[in-house]
């Protein structure tokens, strides 16, 4: 096990539960609260790890699933892991592929044992437990892995919720051992168990407090922003939110929209991600600080301004949104790339901008006065 603490908290907002952390990991210290951009096969699509790199990203999110059907963890492990597979130098979040295997899977069957699904690739069998999950990212020499746990969607009913979640609750305690168990041989990431629940109070509360029993280095959430009104997902993540231990990393799973983002950040969650920023991008939408802004729009045809005036990036600083428009409509595969740039430099100043305005206890202020402008703006689709 670890010797020394992985989390600090430095400074706790006077009028929220927002709070600035520090998160120690293998392969260097990240600041909370993060968003991580997500890396599917471990690559963010459309960016280099360089360009990923001078942003100021220090973490990003890689997906089991998907790197276990191809390229596999043999091939992985004898790069030496995914920062000597992928030359990414800093830290990788394994998702443990829960929702892949129920979502893009052919077939598949759960039992307390595990999954039996047909690759979405070729149609091969595999089956997954979370023993041999938390072993794969292990071999992938994750800095923080996730357990297996059943995904649920919006709307099922009670019985269906309890089975999911009487599964990932075993599934948890299954991972964390395993986990432990390569711990003891020398592996340093961490381990994250998933609260589930879906929208049922009582069942939410319950999962909290298996999660906290489980002693881990972090709390993960799932099973929110899967198509439940805002009103609903700001009443879970409150919900459970205040059932997890202060002293760890929260991470609310999936979700990138400013909204989202600042209601968790509000309820104490430090740890965020989505694909959001990146598959907006390579339809042509951009992050603003007014909203989405729809570069396919026949408006800015002529328009040589920037797509944000107030942005930093390089993409504000040399390109127009008449250019920019140029590309897309020519599908250039450049229009992806510097759309995927601003979208992500947007964030991550946006995440600085947050961790700003806690440490100078004006959290509240900003969330209104950053919610206003966005929303209040042209959100084109």
């Amino acid at each position: 096990m670890k010797t020394f603490e992985p989390f600090t908290v430095l400074h706790s907002d006077s009028a929220s539960a927002a709070r600035t952390a520090l998160l120690r990991l293998p392969h260097g210290d990240v600041e909370t609260p993060v968003f991580m951009p997500v890396g599917t096969h471990a690559t963010v699509k459309a960016m280099t790890k360089d360009a990923l790199e001078d942003i100021g990203f220090r973490l990003i999110l890689a997906n089991t699933y998907h790197l276990y059907l191809r390229p596999g963890a043999d091939v992985i492990e004898e790069a030496g892991g995914l920062q000597g597979f992928s030359r990414w130098p800093h830290n990788f979040l394994t998702d443990s592929g829960g929702f892949q295997v129920f979502s893009l899977a052919r077939f598949r069957k759960i039992t307390p044992q595990g999954v039996t699904f047909q690759s979405h690739i070729d149609g091969s069998t595999h089956e997954l437990t979370p023993e041999s999950v938390a072993i794969l990212q292990a071999r992938f020499n994750t800095d923080i892995q996730m357990q297996l746990d059943v995904c649920t969607g919006y709307g099922i009913d009670r019985c269906q919720a309890v089975d999911a979640l009487d599964i990932t609750s075993d599934w948890a305690r299954r991972a964390r051992a395993a986990w432990q168990q390569r711990q003891d041989e020398g592996y340093q990431g961490l381990f994250f168990p998933i609260v589930q629940g879906n929208f049922y109070s009582d069942l939410r509360e319950q999962s909290a407090a298996l999660a906290s029993s489980l002693e881990t280095p972090g709390v993960a959430i799932g099973g929110l922003s899967v198509g439940e009104p805002f009103e609903v997902y700001a009443e879970m993540l409150a919900l459970t939110a205040r059932l997890l231990p202060r002293d760890k990393p929260r991470y609310v799973m999936g979700i990138g929209t400013p909204d989202c983002i600042l209601e968790a950040v509000a309820n104490g969650i430090d740890m965020f991600d989505c694909v959001l920023p990146t598959r907006n991008a390579r339809n042509g939408s951009y992050f603003t600080h007014d909203g989405f802004l729809s570069i396919k729009k026949e408006r800015y045809a002529r328009d040589f301004a920037p797509v944000d005036a107030e942005c930093g990036c390089p993409v504000c600083r040399d390109y127009s949104r008449a250019y920019l428009r140029h590309l897309f409509k020519e599908q250039e595969i450049l229009s992806a790339i510097l759309a995927s740039h601003h979208n992500l430099y947007f964030m991550h100043t946006f995440v600085r901008e947050i961790r700003a305005a806690i440490a100078e206890d004006r959290f509240p202020a900003y969330k209104t006065a950053f919610l206003r402008r966005f929303a209040g703006g042209k959100s084109e689709a």
